[in-house]
């Protein structure tokens, strides 16, 4: 069950990273061109934002059920640099990640205007991609 989840959340990465990328891009490229804000606008932002949710939710299923702290203390796990990555930083990014996510797709629904409501999305999913890719684990994704 263990691999399973694991092996989904590792593909799942995939199409979250490129559904931020997607949306941001279109929120950002809609903002600078003054273009209108329509419903597939909404929709990418909505799918986003799900994705997300479901993959943070597996990830937490991952860390809990993997048991970190019954091998090796928290002194440990800092000390060892890869561990810290996978135990401490990578969740904390992510949740951080998911958050702006979240908090951008909710901004964007009170405004009124198509350019309020792009730049909301536009500025939070940003600083979330850049969060995601900063702290996605790259050796593990080239090597799978």
């Amino acid at each position: 069950m263990y691999s399973t989840l694991k092996m989904l959340h590792h593909y799942w990465a995939y199409l979250v990273l490129f559904m931020i990328v997607v949306a941001t891009f279109n929120a950002v490229y809609k903002t600078m061109t003054k273009k209108e804000y329509e419903a597939r606008d909404f929709r990418m932002s909505l799918f986003t934002l799900i994705v997300s949710h479901i993959h943070l939710l597996i990830g937490l299923v991952l860390w809990f059920a993997a048991d970190y702290f019954s091998e090796m203390s928290m002194g440990e796990i800092m000390k060892n640099a890869t561990m810290r990555s996978n135990v401490v930083e990578h969740p904390v990014a992510m949740i951080l990640a998911v958050a702006l996510i979240t908090i951008g797709y909710s901004k964007h629904k009170k405004k009124l205007t198509s350019t309020n409501k792009l730049k909301s999305i536009a500025i939070f999913y940003s600083i979330a991609l850049v969060l995601v890719l900063a702290k996605i684990p790259w050796k593990a994704w080239l090597n799978l």
